[in-house]
């Protein structure tokens, strides 16, 4: 409860530990620019109202949000999203993400855990064939949070960034990264959210670039030449033993991209098609997020209770309320 204005808000409390304190200090510096870059709050990032210091712990008060966009996944027995609700939240999601980029800021830890509902009360209904009770979420407002990592263009790059299922091949071989790190990691959420499970389930880095190559292709010649890690590489290709046990996971549980689509209705194509633009290997080649808000995926309404994602949510940016 924020005591002067009486509205309920979300309290960040730091540990009293000089790095736990820097790594707030560089959030508070990312979320006082956002701020100051908009005052209205239309651009869908986390909303910091205040902080401050009680007996040594730092403090950050926050707009109250929901669960987040995992969580609900998660307490729905991982049952993906409608392709509509996938609509709303990555029209959402590529919005504030853009507005991040616009002025020089990479976020680096993109992930459904990171992005929250506003409101993430539901509706119940009961699937007989299933014999399970699945939930819809009422509204797909959603907002970006945790800058704990968001980094400026200016600012020093550590080697190594975002979580393991949403990182970039360019982070995994060390080329450097900037921006488009975050359309990789968005491309990754999508899929997620309409399918309801990771795309890259791994904690290796040989296996994480052996299931990209079999979900997307092989990693291009010149990103291999580039590469410092040529330890998983061996002339020139991927170094990857396909009949290890390993290599029968993989094969066994990745495929190529457009096999999971669930549906041959174009919305579904549509929304495969800009999952694959924001999977390009090459990140000067990868989709930006400018032109990921023009797809015809955000084009046009699928039924009468869709709002047409283009130009009418355009109109009107602030489309969470």
């Amino acid at each position: 409860m924020d005591i002067w204005g009486g509205a309920h808000v979300a309290l960040k409390i730091i540990k009293n530990v000089e790095k736990y304190k820097e790594a707030a200090r560089l959030e508070i510096n990312v979320l006082e620019r956002i701020n100051e870059r908009d005052p209205e709050n239309k651009n869908l990032c986390v909303r910091m109202f205040d902080w401050f210091d009680y007996h040594g712990h730092m403090c950050l008060s926050f707009e109250l949000l929901a669960l987040s966009t995992f969580d609900f996944l998660k307490e729905n027995n991982y049952l993906p999203y409608s392709i509509s609700q996938v609509r709303h939240m990555a029209y959402q999601i590529c919005l504030a993400v853009k507005f991040l980029h616009d002025h020089k800021l990479t976020h680096t830890d993109l992930k459904p855990e990171n992005i929250l509902f506003v409101n993430s009360d539901f509706t119940i209904t009961y699937n007989i064939e299933k014999k399970r009770e699945e939930r819809t979420v009422k509204s797909t407002a959603v907002r970006v949070v945790d800058f704990g990592s968001a980094t400026f263009d200016h600012e020093h790059h550590s080697t190594i960034v975002s979580t393991r299922h949403y990182r970039a091949p360019e982070v995994i071989l060390e080329l450097g990264w900037s921006q488009p790190c975050d359309v990789w990691s968005i491309g990754c959420i999508l899929f997620e959210y309409y399918l309801g499970f990771t795309l890259f389930q791994t904690h290796d880095n040989r296996e994480h670039l052996a299931m990209m190559e079999r979900i997307l292709g092989p990693v291009p010649s010149r990103m291999i030449r580039k590469t410092r890690k040529q330890k998983y590489f061996y002339r020139g290709r991927l170094d990857w033993d396909e009949n290890s046990s390993a290599g029968r996971y993989v094969r066994e549980n990745c495929k190529p991209l457009r096999r999971y689509i669930l549906s041959e209705a174009e919305e579904h194509h549509q929304l495969f098609d800009l999952i694959e633009a924001m999977l390009e290997y090459e990140p000067s080649k990868r989709i930006t997020l400018a032109v990921a808000l023009r797809h015809p995926f955000f084009q046009s309404p699928i039924n009468a209770n869709d709002q047409p994602p283009g130009k009418s949510w355009e109109g009107n940016r602030d489309i969470s309320r």
